[in-house]
């Protein structure tokens, strides 16, 4: 492919994480509190890899501006962060509900 053709899809694909964060069912968020948000936001940026490169630093700074936009407090300190992205990135796909709720305990906890 070329380079411009992948640098379309990979903006498609964050815009596609954005949207899906905020998306609804019958009128209903399908993420209900800004804490599942915050963490599906994080997961799928880590293991959507919308980015050429550094999806775990950007999801990590998309994820903290996140929390602050909406007035969470930020309760992981730099070490957690790295450990939290870390366990996100290597994590099977099928754990996918348990990282998301382990990620909103922290938030809520």
């Amino acid at each position: 492919m070329y380079p411009l053709v992948i640098v379309l899809m990979r903006e498609r694909g964050l815009q596609s994480i954005l949207n899906n964060i905020e998306q609804t069912f019958a009128d209903e968020p399908l993420y209900k509190t800004a804490e599942e948000k915050a963490g599906h936001l994080l997961y799928f940026i880590i293991k959507d890899h919308p980015f050429t490169d550094g999806n775990k630093r950007i999801g990590s700074f998309m994820f903290l501006l996140y929390l602050k936009s909406q007035n969470i407090a930020i309760k992981l300190n730099e070490n957690g962060l790295v450990a939290l992205a870390l366990l996100v990135a290597e994590s099977d796909p099928k754990q996918k509900e348990m990282i998301v709720r382990l990620i909103v305990n922290l938030l809520i906890n």
